[in-house]
């Protein structure tokens, strides 16, 4: 059975837009559960767009399933993922300028973060499983592995974005990804750009466990309600 991970970060977007208390993330994280939701995802980014030190710890008070926390690969963030101590920690890219995160964390280039096995070894030893949010490459997965990394979180942004013609190959690159990261030892999740038209076939790949989708559900949510939006979905993945 495929995990449903449910981000609530574009509830605190439009809370934002206008400064107030509404609508709050907290009481959606909460309907999801209710609606059958197996984990909430927040991303608490540096620069505090949308999701606020508030609604993390207070989401984190309420979650009766798991709480998945994205974070950057910061002290800040370091700080506050052993003070929050979620279920696991996502580690994510992050910068100023992205509307949303454009693509995985690389592990292998210039851009790697440094000290990454200490974080993830810091955070793993607080009982935190770790994941990294990377591309279905072999050698980013190769690399999550040599660090220490329990999972890898497959960015499908690329899957989402193709035309339907193209999507096969990309689907298949997933299936791969998942086999080579299954071979070394982790466990693999899925998330970025997932919707109701092509979520049924990332949920069919085996080997991956989870899947975490924020946009898609809080833009349905928004005409029919989050309990629905949450058991549409639930139903394409072949949950109910």
């Amino acid at each position: 059975m495929v995990r449903l991970g449910i981000n609530v970060d574009h509830v605190a977007t439009i809370r934002e837009a206008r400064k107030t208390y509404e609508p709050d993330p907290v009481s959606a994280a909460v309907a999801a559960e209710m609606a059958g939701a197996d984990q909430i995802t927040a991303h608490l980014r540096e620069d505090r767009r949308h999701i606020q030190n508030r609604d993390i710890r207070l989401i984190r008070e309420v979650v009766k399933t798991a709480l998945n926390l994205e974070m950057a690969a910061t002290a800040e963030m370091q700080e506050i993922a052993l003070a929050l101590k979620p279920d696991s920690a996502c580690i994510v890219p992050e910068k100023r300028e992205e509307v949303t995160t454009e693509g995985g964390l690389d592990l292998v280039g210039a851009s790697a973060p440094g000290g990454l096995a200490e974080l993830v070894n810091t955070l793993k030893g607080a009982d935190i499983l770790v994941t990294a949010f990377i591309d279905p490459a072999a050698e980013q997965i190769q690399q999550a592995a040599r660090l220490g990394f329990d999972a890898i979180e497959i960015h499908t942004g690329s899957y989402a974005n193709s035309p339907a013609p193209a999507q096969a190959a990309e689907l298949e690159k997933i299936r791969e990804a998942t086999e080579t990261a299954v071979r070394l030892g982790l466990r693999v999740h899925a998330g970025h750009g997932l919707n109701y038209h092509n979520t049924a076939a990332i949920s069919g790949v085996p080997r991956i466990e989870e899947l975490n989708i924020g946009h898609a559900i809080i833009a349905r949510a928004v005409f029919v309600g989050i309990e629905r939006a949450v058991r549409d979905m639930l139903k394409i993945m072949g949950r109910i």
